[in-house]
């Protein structure tokens, strides 16, 4: 008799227990009983054990009673509501959906908490990781920013990207583009400028530009790769991958080139030139006579005037190629730069630059581009000349007036020489033999123009 009633007591606090742990059963409702429901508590709506709908006292009079799916389950011995969504946003049928998956997860010993939490860590982790190309490129710009060694470098990075890189590929998670859109890049149709007729591919139209855009590509793609922004190859590599697609650039026969000056024209230039009194003029000048690159002059330093020894050292981090380079300082050259010493010192400008800006910075290279553009609209010069195009300009007149070797008039032109040919002649006659090709270049400066005479002022002029 004991062990009949110990059991019976046994069984009715388990039929307790488990009525307790599994909730009723109800009849699953429709989606139109469940859209009736008005009053406020809690609703079984049926379908899967424990899920209800909801309705929460209205905010104010005559608002909607907010309503949401709230599925209540046991998970151990601990009874957790969990939120599913609001209704309608979540239909009938989709909560019903997701309580069976929830259910389904702790059947499994899935606590659906942990699960949600790390739903929404890797949610996180993803968003954080879903970089675009155009936000690696910025960050990687900035990035490298103190590097660049002029202003002008930095922009032209940005200015590239921005033009042929950013419409087609800049929204694109970096992590989802593969070499076809890079070549939709390098290979995107080129229109000119004034006429916007149709003048090519990219790669092959503006070869020079469309290989330092595809570069510039390479770095950022090599920034999202460390940065975990993306994993696999770098789509715009070269060798191996783009090669197999794209001509090489240096058997590509277009090159770009700068709008420049007959030198049969120069006479008449530099009489006109002379005459604007302005460190814009001066500066032009100075690179005209130097036949060297703009950023350069326009970084010179009086500290890198040699005065007794006629020299202008350009110090490597102002070259385009990276290696210290000197200019032999022709005698009209010197008294230039002897006048224009003077005539700072005079006017009480003090700036350790040549031709400094009016806040005794560097001058802007659009300031030479602005002089010349000045120039044409008074018809002082017809041409499409531009300031770099001068050092065409020196190059050809080297290559068909003067019998020095090729690879002297590739110094002077600050290009890259052989090492053999460059150690030989810089033992011997090499800086001599420059001096001697800057003086006949300074003395065809101040010759009227072989196509037209004109009244030509010399380097010579006084400040």
């Amino acid at each position: 008799m004991y062990q009949i009633i110990s059991f019976g007591i046994l069984e009715s606090h388990l039929f307790r227990y488990v009525s307790r742990i599994m909730p009723k059963l109800v009849k699953p409702m429709s989606a139109k009983a469940v859209d009736n429901l008005s009053k406020v508590g809690w609703h079984a709506v049926g379908g899967v054990s424990g899920l209800n709908l909801q309705i929460r006292s209205p905010k104010g009079a005559g608002s909607i009673p907010p309503r949401s799916w709230i599925l209540r389950t046991y998970i151990g011995t601990e009874r957790v509501p969990f939120g599913l969504g609001s209704y309608p946003q979540v239909s009938l049928a989709e909560a019903r959906e997701l309580a069976r998956s929830m259910a389904n997860d702790i059947k499994q010993g899935i606590d659906p908490r942990l699960k949600r939490k790390q739903i929404q860590s890797d949610l996180i982790a993803r968003i954080a990781k879903n970089k675009t190309f155009k936000d690696c490129a910025e960050s990687y710009m900035d990035a490298k920013e103190s590097g660049h060694t002029n202003d002008k470098h930095k922009k032209q990075w940005r200015s590239t990207l921005k033009t042929y890189a950013y419409p087609i590929i800049g929204n694109m998670l970096v992590g989802d583009i593969t070499m076809r859109n890079v070549l939709d890049v390098l290979l995107q149709d080129i229109h000119d400028p004034k006429t916007n007729k149709n003048i090519g591919k990219f790669w092959e139209a503006r070869t020079e530009t469309a290989n330092r855009v595809q570069q510039r590509m390479k770095a950022v793609f090599d920034y999202a790769i460390v940065n975990e922004y993306r994993s696999g190859n770098n789509p715009a590599t070269w060798e191996g991958f783009l090669d197999t697609q794209l001509a090489s650039p240096k058997k590509i026969k277009t090159v770009e080139n700068h709008y420049s000056l007959p030198y049969q024209e120069l006479g008449d230039f530099m009489s006109r030139l002379r005459k604007i009194d302005s460190i814009s003029a001066k500066a032009l000048e100075f690179l005209i006579y130097s036949g060297f690159r703009s950023g350069s002059v326009r970084l010179a330093r009086w500290e890198y005037i040699d005065f007794d020894n006629a020299v202008w050292s350009i110090p490597a981090v102002d070259t385009k190629m990276r290696v210290e380079h000197t200019v032999p300082l022709s005698k009209s050259a010197l008294q230039f730069l002897q006048d224009l010493s003077k005539r700072q010192e005079r006017d009480g400008i003090s700036s350790p630059y040549l031709f400094p800006s009016p806040t005794n910075k560097t001058l802007s290279d659009s300031a030479l581009s602005k002089l010349m553009r000045d120039m044409k609209e008074r018809q002082e010069f017809t041409s499409e000349a531009v300031p770099h195009g001068f050092r065409a300009t020196f190059r050809t007149w080297m290559a068909e007036q003067t019998d020095y070797p090729d690879e002297i008039r590739k110094a002077a032109n600050g290009h890259k020489v052989s090492d053999t040919v460059k150690a030989s002649y810089e033992r011997t006659t090499f800086f001599e033999k420059r001096r001697k090709l800057m003086e006949e270049w300074s003395a065809f400066m101040d010759k009227p123009s072989i196509k037209k005479s004109s009244q030509v002022i010399t380097m010579r002029k006084k400040a």
